[in-house]
Parts: structure tokens; sequence; C-alpha cells
């Protein structure tokens, strides 16, 4: 910590003492109110998790399956049924357990810490034990723990990028008292610090005014507690199509009792095989299929270092039209580096984010460039903070451009109306050099540069501007005198050249920007740069950049006029956080699914208002994170990519589960309700059900979850966000698809029961069918374009394990007498059998013809 020679204000109504609040009195406004910290949003309990997932419709309908079960008596029906629900319910804890206490980590290591002055003696506290009216002493690195009145200060410049998004920093100039009007993050000479920003430079005294939700960082959290998200498409199609089954099954189940009544006059049994009808029906498999494949999305995400704090998200995302993204910190790495040296029109070099780039190495600058650089190390702190000064000293160390053996004797302050930094330095041969850098023009009123030279300056900056760089004028001179003039101004400086800044892309991101493009998703960066430099770095990045609308521009729009033109515009520049919301609100409006990227507080209110809210974990912020859906933990912008091709993956298959579960719901409704209609025994009895259910369920969740990607998974446009789940050639399919079923199925019931084979013979020939075309239907549906011969040899080790117990369990029902008998269920013989899978075998080949018919892309 650098001890601050500033001096502290006597004490007065509106300042306080030099000897800062007293114990107590900080004590007494912390309990008045409460910590410094930021609004909790969304803290999910492992209480309120449970109480989330178990009032949903669909767990709901699941669970009262079960007590029908149990009505009726059968136990190991309703515990098979209660065992799916429980365990459903308890992977949705255990993920998003983790997930949470994940956040709660990364929460603990960004909580900063304070230094502050009570009862005259410097303390180093907590960030969330700072009151309003502390004395907080600031230095160089120093992480601002609440917004404050900055009273004394020495040349202070904040790196406020979290709040505006401004990469460059900001100077501060102090007062004992605030402006009179409001004052926002991101100007210049404002006496007030903010919370969460950095102190690049410079050092001093401030008054905290405000904490906790009462900072300018805690506003725009309270603001992203406000907005509701929307819920995810996916569960609100789920739930209508869960509604629907169930009033089928229940009409059916109707259909069965009264043709059983009517026809046989038997209500008491008609009831029976209404009721075994309608639990045969019941669409268990959705709220399984759903918890499971959004789960199961989470895992994999987890092992990309993706992070998911909301699964349902993965599917949205899976359909996102329009990709928002910050670009300070997103796109590009927040990092300073040295783009170009420039001594005049003659001797330039481009450098690039390292010297490497330099033709014959770094120590092949030309001499008068390694003198500029030299000379701009000077000119910079000794301990640089500042992002530039950073980039200046990492350079010179690889060119050997920086001045050793100099010693500083004077360092002359950064005026508003001079914004430069001036040192003195003297050699080791005794001679003093000043070195200065800065403002362009504040470099050539230095340097007494005449109009002509001034002009030519001004023409190199606005080019070098125009591609994307940050410009700085250096300038030198030697002393003739054993002592550093008073000013600055009187110093007799020469301009030596320019040197520009760019703040380099994250690697990769052209690649995951054309991956982007090819999936049919538009990029939109939505910055507060310059709008030179933005459509400078959306043209690096690949981003479509012809128009580019700034926020002066956006704020004399309403929002149908901003509705159509953000259709057309894919870089926003000079854009406040406010802004960002309108535009991400604007394209919801125009029926875009956003996802929106970001790292600061800024984006925090996008991000929550969003579809699909990105956050990066390694450098966003707590409300940024909190906001979010997804959490990039390695800050890799490429893991949005596999996050879009993994959330198309889950509703592909998704889509194929459902087709599955809507077909082979069909044989088994077929197998149930003919017998009653003529007048035979049932064949699906309650246990054969269970039996049913503990293969289809697997089969629908597990294995149709693992699935590979389809071909063009990430060469096809997104679907239509307000396309059903259950489309219409989904429909067709799975009806298409059960009819057949319903064929062989029943086919293979009526040559047994036309044969005069006892009824349990009937009913064992009848179920194993129904098993072997289970089968046949969820090969059939691995995949919507694969060959048959590719449906056989796609790696899938869990359907084979499925296939594989399935044919265990059914060997131990067939040969083991006592089993057989306990399910009522006849020996089978060998040709018996073999028709069984023969008619499996031809029911395949049919479907295979289906899938031809049928334009499967539509369902997707």
């Amino acid at each position: 910590m650098r001890h601050i020679h500033s001096p502290i204000p006597e004490p007065g109504a509106d300042s306080p003492s030099r000897r800062g609040l007293s114990g107590r009195e900080a004590a007494q406004r912390l309990r008045a109110e409460g910590p410094n910290a930021l609004p909790e949003l969304d803290r999910r309990t492992a209480l309120r998790i449970v109480a989330d997932v178990v009032r949903e419709p669909m767990f709901a309908l699941l669970l009262g399956a079960g007590v029908l079960y149990l009505l009726i008596g059968s136990r190991g029906e309703a515990l098979v049924l209660f065992a799916f629900a429980s365990f459903s319910v308890a992977i949705a804890i255990i993920q998003e357990g983790r997930s949470e206490r994940v956040l709660e980590a990364l929460r603990d290591l960004t909580s900063p810490r304070a230094l502050v002055i009570r009862d005259g003696e410097q303390m180093r506290i907590p960030g969330r034990d700072v009151v309003r009216g502390d004395l907080l002493a600031l230095a160089e690195g120093d992480r601002v723990p609440a917004d404050a009145l900055l009273i004394s200060g020495d040349d202070v410049q904040a790196d406020e990028s979290l709040l505006t998004g401004e990469s460059v920093p900001v100077r501060k100039r102090a007062s004992l008292a605030p402006p009179a009007a409001e004052a926002v993050p991101g100007g210049d000479d404002l006496p007030l610090v903010f919370s969460g920003t950095l102190i690049v430079t410079g050092g001093g005294l401030a008054v905290v005014t405000a904490t906790g939700a009462r900072s300018e960082i805690g506003k725009i959290g309270y603001a992203v507690t406000r907005i509701k998200p929307e819920p995810p498409r996916l569960q609100v199609q789920t739930r209508g199509f869960v509604t629907g089954f169930a009033i089928v099954g229940l009409s059916l189940s109707a259909i069965a009792v009264l043709l059983y009544g009517l026809l046989r006059g038997a209500w008491l049994q008609g009831l029976l095989g209404g009721i075994a009808l309608g639990m045969s029906m019941l669409p268990e498999e959705f709220p399984l299929v759903l918890t499971v494949f959004m789960v199961m999305g989470a895992w994999r995400l987890s092992r990309s270092q993706v992070l998911t704090r909301r699964p349902a998200a993965i599917e949205t995302l899976g359909a996102a039209t329009v990709l928002c993204t910050d670009k300070t910190g997103t796109l590009t790495r927040n990092l300073m580096s040295v783009e170009w040296l420039e001594r005049d029109a003659q001797c330039t070099a481009a450098v690039g984010a390292d010297a490497s780039r330099v033709s014959g190495g770094p120590r092949a600058l030309h001499s008068s460039l390694r003198e500029l650089l030299a000379t701009s190390v000077l000119a910079s702190r000794p301990e640089a903070v500042d992002p530039m000064d950073r980039a200046l000293a990492r350079l010179a160390r690889e060119v050997d451009g920086s001045a050793g053996g100099a010693e500083l004797v004077r360092g002359y302050p950064w005026l508003p109306e001079l914004p430069a930094l001036v040192q003195v330095w003297r050699r080791a041969d005794g001679v003093l050099a000043a070195a200065a850098k800065g403002a362009p023009e504040a470099i050539a009123t230095l340097c007494r540069l005449d109009a002509a030279a001034a002009q030519s300056m001004r023409a190199r900056v606005e080019e070098l501007a125009r591609r994307g760089m940050r410009v700085l004028a250096v300038a030198s001179a030697a002393l003739e005198s054993d002592a550093a003039p008073e000013r600055a101004r009187d110093l007799p400086l020469r301009f030596e050249g320019l040197i520009g800044f760019v703040d380099p892309l994250r690697e990769g991101i052209p690649t995951a920007v054309r991956e982007c493009r090819s999936a049919g998703i538009r990029v939109v960066m939505i910055t507060g740069d310059h709008p030179v430099t933005a459509r400078a770095i959306a043209a690096q990045a690949g981003i479509e950049h012809e128009n580019v609308m700034t926020g002066t521009e956006l704020a004399s729009l309403d929002d149908q006029s901003l509705l159509q033109r953000a259709a057309s515009v894919s870089v926003f520049a000079r854009i406040t956080p406010e802004q960002k919301l309108r535009i991400v609100s604007a394209l919801k409006a125009s029926g875009e699914v956003v996802a929106m990227t970001g790292d600061g507080v800024n984006d925090a209110p996008a991000l929550r208002s969003a579809h699909i809210g990105i956050a990066m974990g390694q450098r966003g912020t707590d409300v940024a994170r909190e906001a979010s859906s997804l959490v990039l933990l390695d800050d890799d912008f490429n893991s949005i990519v596999r996050a879009v091709r993994l959330g198309r993956r889950i509703y592909d298959n998704l889509v194929k589960a459902v087709g599955y579960i809507l077909a082979i719901h069909l044989p088994i409704a077929g197998l149930a309700l003919l017998p009653i209609a003529l007048g035979r025994p049932l064949v699906l009895t309650p246990m054969l059900i269970a039996i049913l259910e503990l293969i289809i369920d697997p089969l629908c969740s597990v294995v149709l979850e693992a699935e590979r990607d389809e071909r063009d998974v990430m060469t096809r446009p997104p679907r239509d966000p307000d396309s059903a789940l259950l489309s219409r050639p989904l429909l067709v399919t799975g009806f298409l698809q059960g009819g057949l079923a319903i064929l062989a199925v029943c086919g293979v019931f009526l040559y047994a029961a036309l044969r005069g084979l006892p009824a349990e013979e009937v009913r064992s020939m009848g179920f194993l069918t129904l098993v072997c075309a289970n089968y046949a239907l969820i090969l059939a549906n691995r995949s919507f374009s694969a060959s048959p011969l590719a449906i056989l040899t796609r790696p899938n080790p869990s359907l084979w394990i499925s296939v594989a117990a399935a044919g265990g369990a059914l060997a131990a029902i067939f040969l083991i007498p006592q089993v057989r008998g306990f399910l009522h269920l006849g020996p089978l013989r060998g040709g018996q059998l073999l028709l069984c899978i023969a008619t499996a075998a031809v029911l395949l080949g049919a479907l295979e013809l289906v899938k031809l018919a049928v334009p499967r892309a539509a369902t997707r």
C-alpha cells in the first residue's frame, strides 16, 4: 500500500474528520443500513428447489398415477412410479444445488476488502462491512468497495469498464462537494468513484456516499431483480402436451368401460379394464424425459466448463436466432496491447499483441522506434496499473526498449486541460531527460507544433482510430539545467511519434462467429466504445458491420422505430446499460430468440431479460453471473458454440423421444382395447403394464438422450421459435408408426386368438410382440436421416445395454415357470417365438419406409 500525502479536510458539516468514523458509529450504521452487499438474485435453497420441481404439473401427474395404482392395490406399479418421481426430483436437486455451490464459491473469490480510516487509524476490513460516511484510503490497484466522493487525490484515474463497457480509464478531480447534477459513471473530471471500479493511477481519500443496493452497481442489481425471466418455451409446450395426452387417455378409458358394460353387461370387469387402459395411457414418461434430457445436458456442458444454472435454458439456446455480445471482456480480452509504433510516415511498425509480428523478430525494430518505445516507458508510472502503461512495459521487455538505470526526479500532474503524463528522469550519465505521453492534442500543445504539423498529426491519429486503435502521442526533451521547471509547459519537449493500442480479440472469436453464422445465428455486438472502434472490432471478429447505430441515435427512436431498425443493425456503439436492455427487448418483440453474453455489471439487466443469459465465470461480476442462465467457467467464447450444438442435439433427441412415446402408446392402447371389444380376457394386466414402463422409460429417456448429433445440426437454420414441440409432421409420423405397430401387435393377437390358443399363450404372444415392436420403434426413431444399416451400427452403448437387459428379463419371465405363472403368461414354443420376432422385423422395415415418405426435417 503506498503512502498517501494528500491533505485530509478539516471537520465540517459535510466532511468527515481526519479520524474517520468511530468504531461505534460504523457499527450503528451497519446495523441500521445493512451490509455493503449486492442484491441477491433468486438464491435457490434446497427447499425452494424441491418446491419448484414438485409443483410442476408433470410431476404432479406422475405422482397422481402412483396414487391411482395404490388405490387399486397394485403396490409394485405404484412403487415404480414413485421411484421415477423421486429419482427425477433428486437429479434436479443435485444438479441445481451443485450449480449454486459453484456460484457461491465464485462469489467468495470476488468479494473485495477495503482500507478505511476509523478512529484515526487505517484498517483493512471486509468490503461488506463498509458503511456510509467511512473514509476510504484508495491507491493504485485498489478495487473501490462503495460509491464515494473523492475529497483529495493525486492524479486519480479509474477503470470503470464494469459499469460502462469502456476499457479506457477516466480521470477524477477531487472536490469537497458532490456535483450539482446527478452523475453517471464514465465521464472525466467527476469527483465520484464507484463501487466495483478499479483505481489504475494515483490515490487519495474518499468519503463513502452509498453502499449495497444504493450504489450504482447495486441499482443495476436491483433492476435485474425486477426483470422476470420468461419460462422456457419447451416447458410451456410440454405442459400442454401432457394435459392433452391425459385427456385422450381418460377418454379411451371411458370408451372401454362403456363398450365392456354395454356389450357384455359386466360393468365391474369393464371398470377394471378401463382403469388398466387409463394406466397404460398415462404419460408419465414426459416429465421423466424432460428432466433427464435437461439434467444430462447440464452434465454434458459441465464437462466443457459451462455451468448451467437453469437446465431448460440449454434447449432454448439451441433455438437462438440472435446472439448479443458485449465487446469489452467478451469479444476482446479487456487487456490493452501495443498495435502500432510510428516515428514518422517512413518509420512505422505493426507490432500486434506481441513483438513476434515484427519482421525479423522483436530486436529488428528500427532504432528510432526502439527509442520511441523507451521514451513511452519513461512517460509511464514506475509501477504500472494503467492497462496502456502495462502494455508498453510488456512490449519494452520483449524488445529491450526500456531505459535502465534512470532515477525518477519529478512527475507533473495529469491536468484536465492538458491530459498528458510528464516525468523527468536522471539518466546514468547524470543528464536530466523529460518524457511525456498523452492525448495527441495535449502533446501537440506541449511541443508547440505549428498548424501544419498539428494537422498532419491529427490526420494520422484519425487514420489509426479508423483501424480501431486508441492513440497516444510521445515527446521527449534533454534538459541543459540540473533542475526541472515548475510547469510541464516550460519543458522543451520535442514530438517523438505515435503509439496505437488495441484491446485484442480473444482467440477463436472469428471462428466462433463463423460457426454461429453457419447455424443461422446473427451475432450482434453491443458496446460503449466509439463507433469507429466498434466497427473495426466487428470487422476483425467477422460480424456484419455495414450498419452501426450509436446510443445517441438510439435514444432518439421510439420503441416501434427501434424494433424496425434493430432487425438490420449488428453493431451498436456508445450504448448505455439501459439502452442494452431496450435493444434486447426490441429483438424479443420482433420474434427473435435472444441469447446475451457479458461479464460486466452493465450487462446484467440485458442478461436477465434475454431468453438466454450467458455470463463469464472468471472475469464476470456477481450480478452478471446471478442474472444468467449459463456461466462460462473458462470464459471461452467457443463454449457458446458447443452449447448451441448441444442445445440443438437435445431438442432433436427430445423430438425423437416424443415421437416414440406417441407411437408406442398406440399399440398399447390397441392391445388393451381390442380384447374388450371382442369380449376376450385382458391381454395387458396392470403388472404387465408396469413391466412395459420399465422398458419404455429408459428407452425414451436415457437411450434416446444419448443419441449422437444429426449430420446437419450446425448447418441448418434455427427452428421456428413459435413451432410446437408436437408439430403436424411429428403427429403424422407418430400416428403412422403407431398405426403400423397396432397392425403388427394386434395381428399376432388375432392370429393367436383365432387359432383357439389358451388365454395365457395369447397373452404371451401379444406381450412379446409388443416388446419387440417397442424396439423396432426405438430403432426407427434413433435418427431422422440415417439409413437402415446405420441405425443398427450407430454407436450408443445405452441402447444395447437396454436390449441385453430386456432380453435377460424376458428370458427369466418365460423360462421360469413361477414367474410366468405369477404374471398369468403361458409358455411359448419356437414357432410362436419366431413369429413374434419376425413380425417386429417386418415392422422395422415398414417404419423405415415411413421415414422416407414423411419429411422428418419438418419435425425439428
